[in-house]
């Protein structure tokens, strides 16, 4: 018979029928009575003096708790040697629940129950002593098999909720983490008064504040479709500012690790800004390991530019690899920005010289091209050109007529230049 379903008390029940048998159960309860005053301060004062934790915790609820919960443990016991029959330990699930909601040890209050069986122990025998019983041995050791039964189901009933809690608390924070990261890389309208309270609690409506996006992914980006491998990612990624000041939202989107980062701009309006925030982040990002990419965005002064900002982070994040591990937005040069955000539209549709020079060129191994790259490198002094290319300038000459003919480019020119250039880098990009 269980008192609960899912929960095995039969041992406890046959503690509490043997008292019963040798009638310590109920003769016993009106000595109870005349010890519970002094049970509970017992109780209160054995864990207190045996678990620092309790004193040493900054949640002024913690003491108050204890002392209730040591009253609830006296009083059900009590109700118990009264004959009463076994409850469903309602007050053992609200406890562990309040402590997994203020993030206080399981192993501690599990602890507590076994400071408190010694106490509890010596209050049972005592009393069963003290009435009399004809077989006294018998009840003395039926006093300790249910201090040890009584100890073991609170246990585990507080063991069980405490961590069924402790999920459901989690994949709450989940759920609000995964809302609060959509809206604000999603965008969001100013005047919904929902998403500022939540904003505002979560801290992001301060001022003063800077922002920026991280996102990472392992270098092996197919690591990525393993939940248990993001989640170890996106856990490193916390832990990596953990003994900043800098504040992180962080969460799985689309195979990719995606990280709101948070810290102060200045401490005053009247103080020097702090150094940059993308700055101050990345040597913490370079600790993830050789096996991890990651892009910055660049630095912004409120949550509106966030959907821009991850924007920035995925374009930092198409330019690190193996050799470059942690890539800042800022530093990506204007050239290859210009090739990343429009070379696919030029693939496309090419301008009709493109595949004649380009073909020529690998004809000659790509001597075309090398010339091209190699005056520009000159600052278009072709005589420095040439001698770079340790090659007579007539070759150099040869070549941009070569190029003139098959485009109706010059390569001595800036802008005839630059348009072969970048032409000749899209085609390779």
């Amino acid at each position: 018979m269980t008192a609960q379903a899912g929960r095995d008390l039969r041992p406890l029940q046959q503690v509490l029928a043997s008292l019963a048998r040798i009638k310590v159960i109920p003769r016993v309860t009106k000595i109870l009575d005349t010890g519970i005053e002094g049970t509970n301060r017992a109780l209160r004062d054995a864990v207190l003096g045996e678990i620092p934790a309790f004193t040493m915790s900054g949640n002024p609820f913690i003491l108050l708790d204890l002392e209730r919960h040591t009253s609830e443990h006296v009083d059900e016991i009590r109700r118990l040697f009264g004959g009463g029959e076994i409850g469903d330990f309602a007050f053992v699930e609200t406890h562990a629940r309040s402590r997994a909601e203020q993030r206080f040890p399981l192993e501690v209050t599990l602890h507590a129950y076994r400071c408190g069986h010694r106490v509890l122990s010596r209050w049972l025998r005592d009393a069963a002593i003290a009435v009399k019983p004809a077989k006294a041995e018998a009840a003395v050791d039926a006093i300790a098999d249910f201090a040890i039964e009584y100890t073991n189901a609170i246990s585990a009933i507080a063991t069980s909720e405490y961590v069924a809690h402790t999920r459901a608390l989690a994949a709450a924070e989940v759920d609000q983490r995964a809302e609060l990261l959509n809206i604000l890389l999603n965008g969001y309208d100013e005047s919904d008064e929902r998403v500022g309270r939540l904003l505002k609690r979560a801290g992001f409506l301060e001022q003063r504040q800077s922002y920026c996006v991280a996102v990472v992914q392992a270098v092996n980006a197919a690591e990525m479709e393993h939940r248990a491998r993001a989640q170890r990612l996106w856990e490193a990624v916390v832990d990596a500012m953990a003994k900043t000041s800098i504040r992180v939202l962080a969460g799985v989107r689309n195979n990719l690790v995606v990280a709101v980062l948070m810290d102060a701009r200045r401490q005053s309006g009247w103080s020097a800004p702090c150094t940059g925030l993308a700055k101050r982040i990345r040597p913490q990002l370079q600790k993830l390991g050789p096996s991890v990419l990651v892009g910055i965005s660049l630095d912004h002064p409120s949550t509106a530019f966030l959907p821009k900002a991850l924007q920035e982070a995925m374009t930092a994040l198409d330019f690190a690899g193996v050799d470059r591990r942690v890539v800042e937005f800022s530093t990506i040069p204007i050239r290859a920005l210009l090739l990343h955000r429009g070379g696919d539209q030029v693939r496309l549709a090419p301008p009709v010289w493109s595949e004649p020079l380009a073909a020529a060129d690998r004809k000659v191994d790509g001597a075309l091209v090398q010339t091209l790259r190699a005056v520009a490198d000159a600052d278009m002094n072709v005589q420095q050109a040439a001698r770079n290319l340790h090659r007579h300038p007539n070759t150099i000459y040869a070549r941009l007529e070569r190029i003139k003919s098959l485009t109706g480019l010059d390569g001595q020119r800036y802008h005839d230049l630059t348009e072969l250039l970048l032409i000749a880098d899209c085609r390779h990009g």
